[in-house]
């Protein structure tokens, strides 16, 4: 897939038209990351937004004393970091990794440069800003008001429908996941989140087996939700 397709994929560009997908795609830089290496620390300073090319990225935030909370899992296609495109604010969460991954680079100076060229993005990229703003939200209420089981039916049904695949027998979740790593995608602890993992096997509502898990009636999932 080449740079221009790859960027016609990302919300913040998807009502570019062909020519100016091409024109801001020679600005974007490759960039490769090992396992569960760092891509920026939360307090470095922005500079980039950054597009899989290959690979998952774990978006983090992390305390003091080690505690780590996962905000979000990102593959192929996606995007992060969008906020450094603007300002000069230091980066507000953790990049990490996952497995070997591939990024291109778009810098901030590249960005604005295109912008004074191309000012009809501006719309496209307020909506996604704001889309933004409304996940991590969605993020603080869910810690606030939903009990573990409903928080973890969430995360759950999130990964489902950004990044799972529809067969026979449901909708299977295509990255496996520890335990761990999804309850720091639900703000659980481990031993809560293998609880409810097997109170919902025993429901019928899901399978779980090697971290790969799928959904076997997602709307009944639902119910645990809403």
């Amino acid at each position: 897939m080449s740079y221009s397709e790859l960027l016609s994929q990302v919300p913040l560009f998807a009502s570019l038209g062909s020519d100016d997908l091409e024109r801001l795609s020679t600005s974007l830089q490759p960039r490769r990351y090992a396992r569960g290496e760092i891509i920026f620390h939360q307090g470095d300073v922005g500079t980039d937004l950054y597009i899989i090319r290959k690979g998952e990225v774990t978006i983090r935030l992390s305390s003091a004393d080690g505690r780590e909370v996962s905000l979000a899992l990102l593959q192929r296609g996606d995007a992060f970091g969008e906020l450094a495109l603007l300002d000069e604010a230091p980066r507000s969460t953790d990049a990490v990794a996952r497995e070997e991954t591939a990024l291109l680079a778009l810098n901030r100076k590249d960005f604005q440069k295109f912008l004074e060229e191309r000012p009809q993005v501006v719309p496209a990229l307020l909506a996604e800003l704001s889309r933004l703003v409304r996940r991590v939200t969605q993020t603080v209420h869910d810690a606030s008001f939903l009990d573990a089981r409903a928080r973890l039916a969430r995360v759950l049904l999130d990964l489902a429908q950004r990044q799972g695949e529809s067969g026979d027998e449901g909708v299977a979740i295509t990255p496996r996941l520890t335990q761990t790593e999804l309850a720091n995608l639900a703000g659980l602890t481990r031993e809560s989140t293998n609880r409810w993992l097997r109170f919902y096997a025993r429901e019928g509502l899901l399978s779980y087996e090697e971290g790969r898990i799928t959904l076997l009636e997602p709307d009944n999932l639902r119910l645990n939700v809403e």
